[in-house]
């Protein structure tokens, strides 16, 4: 079996490779980025490629699975330059799943394609309406890939198709690549210490999902070699909430009112301080919880890790500036004390 993996360098697709060189039904990957890695996997080997403009056909020909997970999150202002990737790379890449004739295609969405979940938190299965958070570019992004998605089914039949919807996605080597993304060069690893920060300020009432890097790889590995179609949530347990990480931080959680964080947050973006535009914590506070249990039955998926693992590893990771040797995650990509970081605007550029 041939798999192809789109943007398989990342906190996912790393993962993926190292679950797909596990199963002896594959025997062949081939990790498509943007630039390649000096990171081995076994069975894999690097092709370099952009969705946005490269000829994806020849290097989809005899796979028997595509799965897509390539996407832009920075540059956080720049939604042209996001959009181009997010939607029109993943029209391009379902354009020449078809083109090559591949069986399947296996698509990287997300919870954050959901609409804004019920009000009284209870979880959502998959039938939930996929129509994004309209003030986050991610959600709206994703949402978008669904509704194209939706017409691909419908006008392919002859694919099998899947999309897999996992909440946040954490390990412990994914941990640079995390924090450049999302926390800005400003974060220093120690205050991820647990003791070290005697407060923690947290938005109040917001409640989240979290799984294991390896565990997503280990749902899209299924995904591809078994037949099943349709959307899948995918999340562990618990619920994650202001209890719970103020607990790994040793730290006393103090409530913050939403519209005051959302407020520091565009204030800070604004500055430069750091890379996260406020649609992210809309999102995070709109989301509905999801339930697993299609994932499980179906899919016959079971998380090895807990969400309190997941996050464990991650803030481990932070701690030890702890990476992989590809240019999404690798550590030395930030240059001496950052400095790349600060030169690209801080959320300005990525590419």
């Amino acid at each position: 079996m041939r798999i192809v993996v789109t943007g398989a360098s990342g906190n996912v697709g790393t993962s993926v490779l190292q679950v797909l060189a596990q199963e002896p039904a594959v025997e062949e990957i081939v990790g498509i980025a943007r630039r390649v890695p000096r990171a081995h996997f076994e069975k894999t080997s690097w092709r370099q490629a952009d969705v946005t403009r490269d000829r994806l056909e020849p290097l989809f020909e005899g796979a028997e699975a595509v799965i897509h997970l390539a996407w832009l999150i920075q540059p956080s202002r720049d939604e042209a330059l996001t959009r181009s990737v997010n939607v029109r790379g993943s029209e391009r890449v379902f354009e020449a799943v078809a083109n090559a004739a591949v069986p399947a295609l296996v698509y990287a969405s997300s919870v954050g394609a959901y609409a804004p979940g019920p009000p009284d938190g209870g979880a959502v299965n998959e039938s939930w309406p996929a129509t994004g958070v309209g003030t986050s570019f991610y959600s709206r992004h994703k949402a978008e890939v669904e509704r194209m998605l939706d017409i691909f089914v419908e006008e392919h039949p002859d694919v099998r198709t899947v999309r897999l919807r996992p909440a946040l996605i954490f390990k412990s080597e994914a941990a640079t690549g995390i924090r450049r993304l999302f926390m800005g060069p400003l974060l220093p690893g120690a205050l991820m210490r647990p003791g070290v920060l005697p407060v923690l300020p947290y938005p109040r009432g917001l409640r989240t999902q979290a799984v294991h890097s390896l565990d997503v790889g280990n749902a899209y590995r299924l995904a591809a070699i078994q037949p099943v179609s349709g959307a899948f949530n995918i999340a562990a347990d618990p619920v994650l909430d202001a209890a719970a990480i103020g607990g790994e931080l040793g730290a006393r959680v103090l409530p913050v009112p939403v519209e005051v964080v959302r407020r520091a947050a565009w204030a800070s973006w604004k500055l430069r301080l750091q890379p996260t535009s406020p649609g992210w914590l809309d999102m995070g506070m709109l989301s509905p919880i999801m339930d697993t249990t299609r994932a499980r039955e179906e899919l016959g998926w079971e998380p090895a890790f807990t969400a309190t693992e997941a996050l464990r590893g991650l803030l481990d990771g932070l701690r030890r500036g702890a990476g992989l040797p590809t240019p999404p995650l690798d550590p030395n990509e930030s240059g001496p004390l950052r400095v790349r970081e600060f030169a690209t605007g801080v959320g300005a550029g990525d590419r």
